[in-house]
């Protein structure tokens, strides 16, 4: 095959997409056929998951990809970690997914550690603690009805590719993220599903990117208008693989903030780093495409703007974005700071509200303004990516030369701006549809079109992609050095 095109379904935490990608040895072009809103709900206090809306928003994607692009010669899936539905014996929906943002998951935490202590489960699987993962989520659900009658479970991309094609199966990538898989064997960490009373059979074969799941089945082309077949492949599933799959780089001397409503910061690596030291600091060792290690930390990301506007929006107030850039570039650096990682900013609610009281809590003024609200989450997470890259390159032994930072946030020019100032690094910003490109970059490898591992992948990336560099203020560090010291020491 000289050509091929291929649909990427790209699901984030605040909205879907399916992007037409046209590729060949020397061609890339990729564009957004259809975009629909993710909103999460609640009902009887648990926060869920519209899962039945996101498919409908993907069917109609592939109907639109179908009249954009012709025929098909490819699907591809990835999405955001953790969050899984669960089947009954029929193979249906046991209810919407509880969302990783639900309080309840927490509450498994220390009933896991006393069985699996948190030293071991980090050298087993290589995660850093996050009271969302999914490990706390099955505790907190083993005594519900829903539970008792699952018998499967699927990760959000793995579902989605269940009814599309009917296949059963946890794609890696994904899989890596869950404190269920065994970072050094890449399977299911079968003794400490055992020791926490989890039934085996939950737990689906394991795929690899590039791996094909199956073809639409024909209620889908009935449904799509699309032609068959339509291969679906494997690809990064977990969204952050895809989108560092989707990073430019020419060598590996690179690290990466992946920013939408997370940002994940981080290196590249072949093997993963079990240490007690990266353990304490928050690193984490999720699985990659062709066998690589992301060594990264979860920052809180977007997310923190994105509250900050739903909450001025519902009161009447101004919530544009490119206005509220502007005011925030107005206001002078550092006017306040906020460690992003604060636990009371992981629920939806009144965000600026938070931020104030954080800010009162370690002696600041609090913002003012929306402009200085904004201005704070910036500086805030510039300081964060700041943290995270040189203590992945210190505890990795990777140099680190220059900073990717592709997805959503490279369009915000004063994010990446005070990232470079604060990294003191060069700060290339692009591309925007990373996690897009990534999976859409493994359908074509995997359906002949292209050839060749991540360099090769990622040389055709920089001949089509648009990149703008951020050159740091030589001035810069020393403030940015100041500001950190706000912080409580353990952030530092």
């Amino acid at each position: 095959m000289t050509g091929g095109t291929f649909a990427a379904v790209d699901l984030g935490a605040s909205s879907g997409r399916v992007m037409v990608a046209r590729v060949a040895p020397e061609r890339l072009d990729l564009h957004e056929v259809h975009r629909f809103p993710n909103r999460p709900v609640r009902t009887a206090g648990t926060l869920h998951w519209d899962v039945l809306g996101l498919y409908a928003g993907v069917l109609d994607g592939l109907r639109a990809a179908g009249r954009d692009g012709g025929r098909l010669d490819g699907v591809g899936i990835d999405s955001w970690a953790v969050d899984v539905g669960l089947l009954d014996d029929d193979g249906a929906l046991l209810g919407n997914p509880v969302h990783y943002r639900d309080a309840r998951h927490a509450t498994a935490v220390p009933e896991v550690h006393a069985v699996v202590p948190a030293d071991e489960l980090y050298r087993t699987t290589g995660l850093q603690h996050l009271p969302f993962t999914t490990v706390f989520q099955l505790a907190a659900a083993r005594r519900t009805a829903g539970f008792a009658a699952a018998r499967t479970l699927l990760l959000v991309p793995d579902l989605f590719a269940h009814w599309l094609t009917g296949a059963v199966g946890a794609e890696l990538t994904n899989a890596s993220t869950t404190g269920l898989l065994d970072v050094a064997t890449r399977d299911w960490a079968w003794d400490l599903v055992d020791r926490l009373e989890l039934p085996r059979g939950l737990f689906p074969p394991i795929r690899r990117p590039g791996d094909r799941l199956g073809e639409l089945l024909p209620d889908v082309l009935a449904e799509t208008g699309l032609a068959g077949p339509v291969p679906v492949t494997a690809v990064g599933s977990h969204d952050t693989a895809s989108a560092v799959v989707g990073v430019p780089a020419s060598s590996d001397r690179f690290a990466y903030v992946s920013c939408g409503t997370w940002s994940l910061v981080g290196v590249e690596l072949e093997e993963p780093v079990l240490t007690e030291a990266g353990r304490e600091a928050g690193f984490t060792n999720e699985l990659g495409v062709d066998g690589t290690i992301r060594y990264l930390r979860n920052v809180m990301g977007l997310w923190l703007l994105q509250e900050s506007q739903r909450t001025w929006a519902a009161a009447g107030l101004p919530a544009d974005l490119p206005d509220l850039l502007a005011a925030a570039a107005r206001v002078p650096a550092f006017t306040a700071v906020v460690d992003p990682d604060d636990a009371r900013f992981l629920p939806p609610g009144d965000m600026p509200a938070r931020i104030a009281e954080a800010c009162a809590e370690t002696g600041q003024v609090p913002p003012q303004s929306q402009g200085e609200t904004v201005r704070c989450i910036l500086d805030s997470l510039a300081l964060a990516y700041r943290r995270a890259v040189r203590r992945a390159a210190e505890l990795s032994g990777r140099d680190v030369e220059v900073v990717h930072l592709v997805g959503g946030g490279a369009r915000n020019t004063l994010l990446c701006q005070l990232t470079a100032d604060a990294c003191g690094l060069p700060v290339l910003a692009g591309p925007v549809e990373a996690a897009a490109l990534g999976n859409a970059l493994v359908q074509a490898r995997a359906g002949g079109v292209l050839a060749g591992g991540l360099p090769e992948l990622r040389a055709l990336l920089r001949a089509t992609s648009d990149v703008r560099t951020y050159t740091p203020s030589p001035a810069a560090g020393s403030a940015w050095a100041a500001a950190e010291g706000r912080l409580s020491p353990g952030r530092r």
